[in-house]
């Protein structure tokens, strides 16, 4: 991201020689066939649920949210790298109006994934939570008219904050807003896996058929937000570190991995798929019959 990494490259020479670390740097072509595939797999992903009418439920509608957010994170890296081809080779102004613009709208993609993983990762947790305390009012809680509510208003919140957040980036303000999200969702997140667990025993003996496949369920969604902490968390650590001690050595140090993070962001849309497919024996059937389809004519 243009505008939020450009503060990176201007860091002080002096505290980059203090820290005596090298700036790591990756082959853009990893990130490149990263994102295809990450891509790619959350494509298959979204048509297996759509093609599947039994897979069209607010649980899949939701996981497909959060692959669209995925894929949207691919996709900003291969339209970078696609920016930066067009660019070397002449076909674009360096700093141009074209080249703003369309940095501009791949920022905003980069900040509308992490904002939709948050959110979707933060339905999922509540739809789990409903299912597992309020299983027998499961259906009418959580009706598809809701769920295409809840999902549309997420993703226009999203797609403003997004918008809004490439146009002020410039602000601190505007990185502690982009930053504290990402706690303060987990945070909502934990309390709700606390309360969860801790009343999971209980709500079994009184329902012992349901908790089983249910708490599957919350299992799955803790895999998904552990993979999502461990992809994100080093480059919002980053962000953190880039706007309040940019000269500080050991700053410097860490933000030397910097394209190490963003690698680790890219490697989330490919391990989420697998993850899905692991863990529901419905969307492993699914992209069974839509990656061998021959087979089962």
């Amino acid at each position: 991201m243009k505008h939020i990494f450009n503060a990176y490259e201007n860091i002080n020479n002096t505290a980059r020689n203090d820290s005596d670390c090298p700036r790591v740097v990756l082959p853009e072509e990893i990130f490149f066939t990263i994102s295809i595939v990450g891509v790619l797999e959350n494509l298959i992903v979204l048509l297996a649920v759509f093609k599947n009418k039994n897979l069209q439920a607010p649980m899949y509608f939701f996981i497909c949210s959060l692959a669209i957010s995925d894929m949207l994170g691919s996709l900003y890296k291969i339209l970078e790298n696609t920016l930066i081809i067009l660019r070397n080779v002449g076909y674009l102004k360096l700093r141009g109006s074209f080249e703003t613009t369309a940095d501009d709208i791949i920022d905003s993609l980069f900040i509308l994934s992490l904002l939709g993983s948050i959110f979707s990762l933060s339905v999922i947790a509540a739809d789990r939570y409903i299912t597992i305390f309020h299983a027998l009012q499961y259906h009418s809680i959580v009706t598809m008219r809701r769920t295409v509510v809840v999902l549309a208003v997420i993703w226009m919140f999203c797609t403003g904050s997004g918008i809004t957040m490439v146009i002020f980036s410039h602000h601190v303000p505007t990185v502690i807003t982009f930053t504290s999200l990402f706690p303060l969702m987990l945070v909502f997140i934990l309390c709700l896996y606390v309360h969860m667990f801790l009343l999971a025993r209980s709500h079994a003996r009184k329902i012992p058929t349901l908790p089983r496949a249910n708490m599957k369920g919350a299992i799955t969604l803790t895999i998904l937000l552990g993979v999502f902490i461990f992809c994100w968390a080093p480059f919002v650590l980053h962000v953190l570190l880039m706007t309040f001690c940019p000269s500080n050595p050991y700053c410097a140090c860490y933000m030397s991995l910097f394209q190490v993070n963003g690698m680790l962001i890219m490697c989330n849309a490919v391990i989420d798929p697998f993850i899905y497919a692991f863990r529901s024996p419905e969307l492993r059937d699914a992209f069974k019959k839509m990656i061998f389809c021959s087979r089962y004519r």
